[in-house]
């Protein structure tokens, strides 16, 4: 299979004649773009490079851009070296239905319209997904990660990074960090959910549509807690705290653990209503 390859030294824009399927980005600093389109091949532009040479290579359907010396496998433990002095400016079309792996370090990642499955890998950069309908994963050592209307899966992992969901449709989120904050703005569109959310000292924030569906089990060892649902249930006054109970039908399930954080469980505010000017209700323990 012929392989084409390039060495990106400067400012440049590349259009691949070949049909693209898959793509992988790896570079340190600067800024990764990727949108979905519905055309076949791909398109890539270098607005900005400093050190040494991008390499651009295409075999078969796989589309590669990188630094020869940044591994995918391991990515995370690639922590952002002062020796590193090099930057990109990356901007890429690729058809929706790709595979897109991004690997940042110290850079910023916007991935919008994959249909296909998206895999984000940062070390200190943040990364906002929009409008992704594949199955979603997103690694971070202290990167941010802010998901927009995805309606796939999504799985995330941190150590110090928050994550917020904004409009999220998906019917799986599982969430896992270490100091990190989780803010889920969920809107379901009636389909059963599967919401777990773990973080050592991070705070959790959910809010869910009204009515709901979903069987609700949120606590924190030390935290306070919020709800904003008259059918759920707040127990324990001094350490550890609870929030349960069934919303709907209870064909969802949210299971969300802090130990020394806080967490709230509030009320998605109607379509008509503008969410700033909503207030939870409940009580605050």
């Amino acid at each position: 299979m012929p392989v084409s390859t390039w060495a990106i030294t400067e400012p440049q824009k590349l259009t691949f004649d070949e049909p693209v399927t898959s793509l992988n980005v790896r570079i340190v600093n600067g800024t990764v773009n990727v949108v979905g389109t519905e055309e076949p091949t791909a398109r890539l532009e270098i607005s900005g490079i400093e050190g040494p040479p991008l390499i651009v290579t295409q075999e078969g359907g796989t589309l590669s851009v990188a630094y020869e010396d940044l591994p995918w496998h391991g990515f995370l433990k690639w922590f952002d070296r002062k020796e590193w002095h090099r930057s990109a400016i990356v901007s890429l079309a690729v058809p929706a239905g790709s595979t897109v792996e991004v690997g940042v370090v110290g850079a910023g990642a916007f991935v919008s319209g994959i249909r296909g499955r998206t895999d984000v890998r940062g070390v200190s950069g943040d990364t906002t997904l929009a409008g992704l309908a594949g199955a979603v994963r997103a690694d971070t050592v202290s990167g941010n990660v802010e998901a927009q209307a995805v309606t796939g899966d999504l799985r995330f992992k941190s150590v110090s990074g928050d994550l917020t969901v904004v409009e999220g449709a998906g019917a799986s989120v599982r969430a896992d960090s270490v100091s990190g904050d989780m803010v889920l703005d969920l809107d379901p569109t009636g389909k059963p959910t599967d919401i777990r959310l773990t973080t050592v000292s991070g705070e959790v924030a959910i809010r869910l549509p009204h009515p709901a569906d979903a069987r609700v089990e949120a606590s924190t060892a030390s935290g306070a807690v919020s709800n904003g649902f008259e059918d759920l249930l707040v127990s324990g006054q001094w350490g550890a705290k609870k929030i349960t109970g069934t919303l709907g039908a209870g064909t969802g399930t949210l299971k969300a653990t802090t130990v020394s954080g806080s967490i709230a469980v509030l009320r998605r505010p109607p379509a008509a209503e503008d969410p700033y000017d909503a207030e939870p209700t409940g009580k605050v323990l």
